[in-house]
């Protein structure tokens, strides 16, 4: 559905993107992660027909953005980071703008205004101000507005930030529900919190460079399989656990030891295929060990062993 092929990107001196090659199948939903300035709003803003790469080629949907802009713009919804509104305009006027503004014939606009705003849960308010809303159903106005023209994909540039906990919450469970409806959505953030719960894809991005990029499950098993990996794991002793940890600081290997409610988080730096052998380690020691297990690893563990 997507593929970023090799986009370079520069201001004057500055090198905003450099190299940068990613996929994203038809209905992920695509984490796009980096710390403020690392280049997403930058790579998006070209995946929107917005900026020209230096170098390099998007295709989505098989279609270039170099040589068929316009094309793009057809199968693209793009939610910048920054939303303008206007004063004494409603949201059902505001959507109807839209829709006319892509063209929408008019006997199809109500009907359609109508299904946004009930899949955006905006109906009961579409009477109020747009400018008197409240940051998260800006929010959500903007995303009922990048919908209109029912794009196949959706690039969304930190739709969550400034939203309170529940407004995040609606806004990943609407996210969701895009999902279902067959959408393609390309979401940035700089808080992996945000993205975890709802992403299958990821790419880490940070000074301009793609640091890994995938599914996140295969991420995770590629990195729980190669030679040398930092796991962390938890130890469930009988008894007090201060012997056990006294052990365990004595062994190579082994790092960042600490007690939380009774059971005992290290780090270890070897393949999980050591795991057994530190087993070994622990009992020939007298340890009275009840379990020891790797932690479930997530997109906060992906971030911090990349970056």
């Amino acid at each position: 559905m997507i593929e970023v092929q090799h986009v370079c990107k520069t201001f004057r001196q500055f090198r905003a993107v450099w190299d940068l090659s990613f996929s994203c199948e038809a209905g992920d939903i695509f984490g796009f992660v980096g710390p403020n300035g690392a280049g997403k709003t930058t790579t998006m803003r070209m995946m929107a027909t917005l900026l020209d790469p230096d170098y390099g080629d998007i295709l989505i949907d098989g279609v270039s953005v170099l040589d068929e802009p316009e094309e793009i713009r057809r199968v693209i919804g793009y939610m910048p980071d920054y939303i303008g509104v206007y004063e004494g305009v409603e949201i059902r006027e505001y959507l109807e703008f839209f829709a006319a503004a892509y063209r929408i014939p008019p006997g199809r606009r109500k009907k359609l205004v109508d299904e946004i705003m009930e899949i955006t849960d905006l109906t009961s308010v579409e009477k109020k101000d747009v400018a008197t809303l409240s940051k998260g159903m800006r929010q959500r106005l903007c995303l009922a507005k990048t919908l209109v023209h029912d794009p196949k994909v959706l690039i969304l540039d930190e739709p969550a930030a400034g939203l309170d906990p529940r407004a995040r919450i609606e806004l990943r469970l609407l996210l969701k529900e895009l999902q279902k409806l067959g959408k393609t959505i390309i979401i940035s953030s700089h808080i992996l919190t945000e993205l975890s719960d709802m992403c299958n894809s990821v790419g880490i991005i940070e000074r301009g460079i793609m640091l890994t990029a995938g599914k996140i499950d295969d991420i995770l098993a590629d990195r729980a399989g190669g030679p040398v990996q930092q796991q962390k794991l938890f130890l469930k002793v009988l008894g007090a656990p201060d012997p056990a940890v006294t052990i365990l600081r004595s062994l190579p290997d082994i790092g960042g030891v600490e007690i939380d409610r009774g059971l005992i988080t290290f780090t270890f730096m070897q393949p999980i295929e050591s795991n057994p052998g530190l087993l070994r380690e622990l009992l020939n020691r007298n340890v009275p060990v009840v379990s020891l297990a790797p932690a479930t690893q997530n997109l906060e563990d992906i971030f911090l062993n990349v970056t």
